[in-house]
């Protein structure tokens, strides 16, 4: 089922680069949370008709979704996919990724197929050992605010991969999500900031309402409460231009409420651990990278 908006929120497609992909058909190879949102962005911003869209999935329901909902081809196996569409998205865990290349590699075509992956820590280096010589591989890290076309994305080449190639993986993005392109480097730390990070967010929401609930609010009212808190500073970010610093300063009144809340958060250390469990989950995605 389509996932419901907040109050008030509405489907935001970023700009689309100049670039035809109607003769293109896109397939994707899981059909989880995360192709659903590419799915529904595609369609949403008219990029391609659901006829030239072709996904794949083990579990019945989410093919059933796709088929039900998005009026999209869903089928069983990999194969077919790769036989209908040029342009592959691999949306599965990093921990099957070398299993499900050695599937598609005996029908990978480097000329007609482009294989971009949003499976973390996994290197496009180790995309092109699993596939014929030659293939265009481009590594992708969304994360979930794709699903209210409200996600942020990078992308980075393989060692095939052309400056087309970028802008059609780029174009698909777009359609829901914000996009920077980086070097493969940077990748991980892409998955440590925005792909991990609405969970960060979501944690925090979760100990407000837990606060604004100890200080006798329903659940529903602190969580209300919480959630536009954040989704209307975060568009301050945006729309303003202004460093969060200086954003945090104009809140906090001297000896005031937000001072004092912002002296227990620093004698916590929350700030260093914050910088520290990001840290840590791009250094997790270097070990998913490296098989681990």
């Amino acid at each position: 089922m389509k996932p419901a908006l907040p109050a008030g929120l509405s489907i935001r497609v970023g700009d689309l680069p100049t670039i035809d992909l109607s003769k293109r058909t896109l397939g994707l190879l899981g059909a989880g949370n995360m192709a659903e949102a590419l799915a529904r962005g595609v369609l949403k911003a008219g990029l391609l008709p659901a006829s030239r869209v072709i996904a794949s999935d083990v579990s019945p329901e989410r093919r059933a979704l796709f088929q039900k909902d998005l009026g999209v081809k869903a089928v069983d196996n990999n194969d077919e996919v790769i036989r209908a569409a040029d342009l592959l998205v691999l949306c599965v865990k990093p921990q099957v990724v070398d299993e499900v290349l050695a599937g598609l590699k005996p029908n990978f075509d480097t000329e007609r197929h482009l294989l971009a992956s949003i499976a973390a820590g996994v290197p496009t280096a180790r995309m092109e050992r699993g596939l014929p010589a030659g293939a265009r591989t481009v590594r992708i890290m969304p994360n979930t605010p794709m699903l209210v076309g409200l996600g942020a994305s990078c992308l980075c080449g393989g060692t095939h991969a052309t400056d087309k190639d970028l802008d059609a993986v780029e174009a698909l993005l777009k359609s829901c999500s914000m996009v920077l392109r980086v070097e493969e480097p940077m990748m991980d730390a892409v998955t440590g900031l925005s792909g991990s990070g609405p969970a960060y967010l979501f944690y925090l929401v979760e100990a407000m309402t837990e606060a604004g609930v100890a200080e006798g609010f329903t659940r529903e009212q602190a969580l209300k409460l919480a959630a536009r808190t954040c989704l209307g500073a975060a568009q301050m970010l945006e729309t303003t231009g202004l460093d969060p610093e200086e954003l945090r300063r104009r809140v906090t009144s001297p000896n005031g409420t937000t001072q004092a809340a912002m002296e227990t958060l620093d004698a916590a250390g929350v700030r260093e651990k914050m910088v520290a469990a990001v840290r840590r989950a791009a250094e997790r995605s270097r070990e998913l990278g490296r098989g681990r």
